[in-house]
């Protein structure tokens, strides 16, 4: 009975912590919210002053042309080639600028978004963004750490409604727990193994506006025994070391998508093998 008493009060001690967890990370995202508006302002000047700076350099090449004679034709080919260069680095300007502009968009979806409400969602945009996150946050941590990730999402796919904040959690556990099982078994076989995560997500339309959502996370990293395979769902489970493991991320995977998307959540393991997590969810397609 003691035991008993000891174990739910170390329950009800680590659930008190993680809710004052939960508390910062609200105040971390009204934060984030707020510095991804300010610096949408200064990328958008960015991207929109490569795009001027691109006509003027092609008018200005037009007017190199029309002198060729007078400048000499070494030095007119030279005026093309540094023209040429710097087209090129004004339209990589252009590309990563958007590409950060996309970022802070998601951000600023996922923040406005009501606990619940689901919104037009670009997937393949949310799943690739948080896939890399993942990649990067671990590298944050281990410099060493490299992986092979291989991407397949399906081209053209329209936006879609779902609980943009809760799927990308989702996505965002899953991405996690592959990314240490495949570091896990990259420490122990050393050169010889090469970590590869798997990521696919395709769309099967149904109906007019009805259509079947699909996320596969693969990785080729420890696997499960069929023992920890039945427990993974369950609240406080971890096979992590102390301190590296809340226990609660596929719990709260499971619930994303079984109860707030009405979806089903697979699980395909075999030791040494490696793991597929595979989302299925109906959603309605945007117009």
């Amino acid at each position: 009975m003691d035991a008993e008493l000891e174990s739910l009060k170390q329950q009800v001690e680590y659930l008190q912590q993680q809710l004052q967890k939960q508390e910062k990370m609200a105040s971390l995202g009204l934060l984030s919210a707020g510095i991804a508006h300010e610096i949408q302002n200064p990328l958008n000047f960015v991207i929109n002053f490569s795009k001027m700076s691109g006509k003027l350099l092609e008018d200005l090449q037009d007017l190199v042309d029309d002198c060729a004679e007078k400048l000499g034709e070494e030095d007119a080919a030279d005026m093309k080639d540094i023209s040429a260069d710097l087209q090129e680095n004004l339209s990589k300007i252009q590309e990563h600028g958007e590409r950060a502009i996309s970022i802070i968009r998601g951000i600023l979806l996922q923040s406005r978004g009501k606990a619940g409400e689901k919104l037009p969602t670009d997937i393949g945009q949310l799943v690739h963004e948080y896939v890399w996150l993942s990649y990067h946050a671990m590298r944050a941590n281990d410099k060493s750490f490299n992986i092979t990730i291989r991407e397949e999402i399906q081209e053209n796919m329209p936006k879609v409604m779902v609980i943009p904040q809760d799927l990308s959690r989702a996505v965002l556990n899953v991405m996690n727990n592959a990314c240490y099982t495949v570091k896990e078994r990259a420490d122990l076989e050393g050169e010889s193994y090469t970590p590869t995560i798997d990521v696919k997500v395709s769309l099967n339309r149904g109906g007019a506006d009805d259509a079947e959502l699909r996320i596969d996370i693969a990785d080729n990293g420890m696997g499960m025994t069929p023992e920890i395979k039945e427990k993974i769902f369950e609240n406080f489970f971890t096979t992590k070391p102390a301190g590296q493991g809340t226990g609660l991320g596929m719990c709260i995977t499971y619930d994303v998508i079984t109860k707030n998307h009405n979806g089903k959540l697979l699980v395909e393991t075999e030791p040494k093998v490696g793991t597929t997590f595979t989302f299925i969810i109906p959603v309605k397609i945007v117009k």
